[in-house]
């Protein structure tokens, strides 16, 4: 199979300097979101992607994101059947020619299966769609019996033309060689002045090759972007999509309209999760866990029964069972908070592992650590991880209790059940089932207050 991703427009209306299939949508470029539901229709497929407008930057976004697909270069833009044109070097004649847009970024792997099915056979396969208002779209011509005898496009559409509602979506598949034939015979003789590639559709109906048409099972699958609006319209649609699969997975969304994913979601049944949340990147989370409002969850793992309360940021974190984390606290990529852990506000966890039923409640950091178990940290600990040039690791095993306002100088380890003393700067090793503390002696001096002066 021959696929090719027309990607080489200007989107001028998007009033920008960033190319148009690379404005994003959930958080990918509008091409990337093409190109993986090609690489889950066939994991082997090399797409053959046609530059144009912003060359440089899409292809350094390809070679960072997908080096395995081709390219061709449309130098002029002058029509889609002209960019396809552009990519004939790199299709082989054995095979079916699918043709996609990288401005129509939510086309369905289902949808993709059905068409190339229908292309079968030496058959044109075209999809179409049904709008109550077709404005701007070619529309499909059909013979008196159904059968399809072209397409024309609305600057050249006659008023007879524009009452038809079955637009052409621009997406089709058929056989290659006949492809390279018709684009051969197209020609600029239109009010755009540019090579249609929809001319094909009444070249294979002259010669009498058949044509299908098939809809998609979403109309947001061939809506295409052209401008910032359109973008922001598409967005709010595909979440609200996203949305209503979850609901009928057995999540609770308290507000299915206050919701963003933006990457592979994955929740089992009875997850709870409450308005404005963020869900970045891949996600996995376990049955009955309740996120609070306005939680940013990126690339971390949640296990069952947790609470993730309100304003707490998550990146790159595996927490256990039955943990309560927030609010308003941040896990940083590389934490690891174990069964029954509690991590309160204000406290930040980078790149440390909390052990089974720990707690650090209030206004502290701890970075580049492990925490054993029933651990008690109290607000303000801090772990004084970093020398100006490396990173130190500090360990507190079991049973420990670190009193409020410590600070940690790693390299340092507190010994199982010690006790450090509120106000402690340590700096060597405490050693187990023993009060350590560091304080500088308490003194009362005669004192007067400075009074303002008065004007």
């Amino acid at each position: 199979m021959n696929i090719v991703i027309l990607a080489a427009g200007q989107g001028k209306r998007m009033n920008s300097a960033l190319p148009k299939v690379l404005h994003p949508l959930a958080s990918k470029p509008m091409l990337g979101h093409v190109i993986d539901t090609i690489k889950r229709l066939d994991p082997n497929a090399k797409p053959c992607i046609v530059l144009g407008h912003g060359q440089a930057a899409v292809q350094d976004y390809l070679d960072k994101n997908h080096p395995n697909v081709s390219v061709a270069i449309q130098a002029e833009q002058k029509g889609t059947g002209h960019a396809v044109m552009q990519a004939l070097p790199h299709l082989m004649d054995d095979a079916s020619t699918l043709i996609l847009y990288g401005d129509v970024p939510l086309i369905q792997v289902n949808t993709l299966k059905d068409l190339l099915l229908l292309a079968q056979d030496e058959t044109l396969a075209v999809l179409t769609q049904e709008l109550p208002n077709p404005t701007g779209y070619g529309r499909i011509l059909r013979s008196l019996e159904g059968e399809v005898t072209g397409i024309i496009e609305e600057k050249d559409a006659s008023p007879e033309d524009k009452q038809i509602r079955e637009i052409n979506t621009g997406i089709l598949a058929c056989p290659t060689k006949d492809l390279r034939q018709w684009l051969s015979q197209i020609q600029p003789n239109n009010a755009q002045g540019e090579y249609y590639l929809t001319d094909i559709v009444g070249l294979a109906a002259q010669q009498g090759l058949p044509i299908r048409t098939m809809m998609p099972e979403f109309h947001f699958e061939v809506e295409g972007v052209n401008s910032r609006a359109q973008l922001a319209a598409l967005e709010r649609t595909w979440q609200s999509h996203l949305a209503t699969q979850l609901l009928n997975q057995g999540i609770t969304l308290l507000d299915p309209q206050r919701l963003d994913i933006r990457g592979n979601f994955q929740a089992s049944p009875d997850v709870v999760i409450d308005v404005g949340c963020i869900f970045e990147g891949d996600i996995e989370i376990a049955s009955n866990v309740h996120i609070g409002p306005y939680c940013v969850i990126k690339d971390s793992k949640i296990g069952a029964n947790t609470q993730i309360k309100a304003f707490s940021h998550i990146e790159g974190a595996i927490i256990g069972e039955h943990a309560v984390i927030g609010p308003y606290a941040r896990l940083r990529p590389g934490a690891v908070i174990d069964e029954a852990a509690h991590i309160g506000n204000f406290v930040e966890v980078k790149n440390s592992h909390i052990g089974v039923g720990s707690k650090a409640n209030h206004l502290s950091y701890i970075g580049d650590a492990t925490v054993g178990s029933r651990v008690n940290i109290g607000a303000g600990t801090i772990t004084c991880n970093y020398d100006g040039v490396n990173k130190h690791q500090t360990i507190i095993e079991d049973d420990a209790f670190i009193g409020s306002d410590t600070q940690l100088v790693a390299p340092v380890r507190v010994g199982k059940g010690a006790t450090i003393g509120a106000g402690t700067t340590l700096t060597k090793d405490a050693p187990e089932n023993k009060l350590t503390i560091s304080r500088a002696k308490q003194l009362s001096v005669e004192w007067k207050r400075p009074q303002k002066n008065k004007k």
